[in-house]
């Protein structure tokens, strides 16, 4: 009665071949779009070019201005938004203690200073990188400046110039990195000398790395009064010690929170240095602070802090991975670290040798 109008009959093998190449197309298409090439392909050949320029560090191998460039021309800081917000996600109580097992073996992460060392109280990696560590672990030496975080020392000593090294014969502009001088009265044609308080103080600098496996909070190193912020809103380049020896400047390119105040002896600064994959850099004390935000990487703000007195041993701030922090201080000449580059430090460790009145 309903007559049905027959369609000829396609062959299974062609059939197959159709859908075989939609397939193909549909795969290519996954993998060439502009989201696959940022969120795949870039982090992908970011991880294997770093990779490759390690192998050549490792073997004193000099890397060419080009290859620097080039270097710097990935999009870390979308890579590094991208992580944060991996990072962020909560994370299945039955998968904690594999994640964060899996990464406490590959960076050597010591559990039994932590708060908190049942791993599946960490709701996200978030909250296990920003760990806190429980009372007592951490003994705040009676010397006057101390360890702000746990770490490398990648540089400490005087910084009599404008330019500073921040590793062995690789330099930074002391100008660049802090930025124009808004913190004081003083007015001097000479940057470095217009920092001073004291005409026969010279600066210091101590510079600490912090590796993935470390306590990822910092503290205030010393007794001071923080008046001034400038925020960089920098490149987010890796700081690891072996690249901070290719790149000339390497800290006065990525993004940095610079506060500025003063300490017993004079101008006293503690800068928070980003890196890749460390898109967040939280400070306590200062809530309006936001890192790694979309827009030009060349953006400066500043806050006037009024007076905010900080207490040594006291918290300042975190990392959401390991990073580097800065001291740049004026204290006076004889002053003597009591380390050197390569030594590893702990918060609360005595910068310099405290003196008998210190330790009374």
């Amino acid at each position: 009665m309903f007559r049905q109008k027959l369609r000829p009959h396609r062959p299974f093998r062609q059939t197959a071949t159709v859908h075989g190449s939609q397939t193909k197309t549909v795969q290519r298409n996954k993998w060439m779009n502009f989201r696959s090439i940022i969120t795949r392909w870039v982090p992908l050949g970011s991880a294997i070019y770093v990779g490759w320029c390690y192998i050549r560090a490792s073997i004193n191998y000099e890397v060419s201005k080009v290859e620097i460039l080039f270097y710097e021309m990935f999009p870390f800081r979308v890579t590094s938004r991208i992580w944060g917000k991996l990072a962020a996600c909560e994370l299945p109580t039955s998968l904690r203690s594999f994640v964060y097992g899996t990464y406490i073996k590959m960076f050597n992460v010591n559990l039994n200073e932590a708060e908190f060392t049942d791993l599946r109280y960490y709701k996200s990696l978030s909250e296990f990188f920003t760990r806190p560590l429980k009372e007592g672990a951490r003994y705040i030496s009676p010397c006057h400046c101390v360890s702000p975080c746990d770490g490398v020392v990648l540089n400490c000593g005087p910084a009599d110039t404008d330019k500073i090294e921040q590793v062995k014969g690789v330099t930074y502009s002391l100008e660049e990195f802090l930025g124009e001088n808004k913190w004081n009265k003083r007015k001097d044609d000479n940057y470095y000398n217009s920092l001073l308080n004291n005409k026969d103080n010279v600066l210091h600098q101590c510079i600490i790395y912090l590796a993935p496996g470390d306590y990822h909070r910092f503290h205030s190193p010393c007794d001071w009064t923080a008046t001034f912020r400038r925020h960089f809103s920098g490149k987010l380049l890796s700081v690891n010690p072996w690249l901070a020896r290719l790149i000339p400047g390497l800290f006065a390119i990525n993004e940095r929170a610079v506060y500025v105040g003063e300490w017993k002896h004079g101008f006293f600064s503690m800068t928070a240095v980003g890196a890749t994959n460390v898109g967040s850099i939280e400070i306590y004390n200062d809530p309006e602070l936001r890192t790694n935000t979309k827009g030009k990487r060349n953006r400066i703000s500043e806050i006037d802090l009024g007076h905010v007195q900080l207490k040594k041993g006291e918290l300042f701030g975190q990392f959401n991975m390991g990073s580097t922090i800065i001291l740049l201080f004026e204290a006076p000449k004889d002053f003597k670290f009591d380390m050197a580059s390569g030594d590893k430090v702990l918060v609360g460790q005595a910068l310099c040798a405290a003196t008998k009145e210190q330790t009374r």
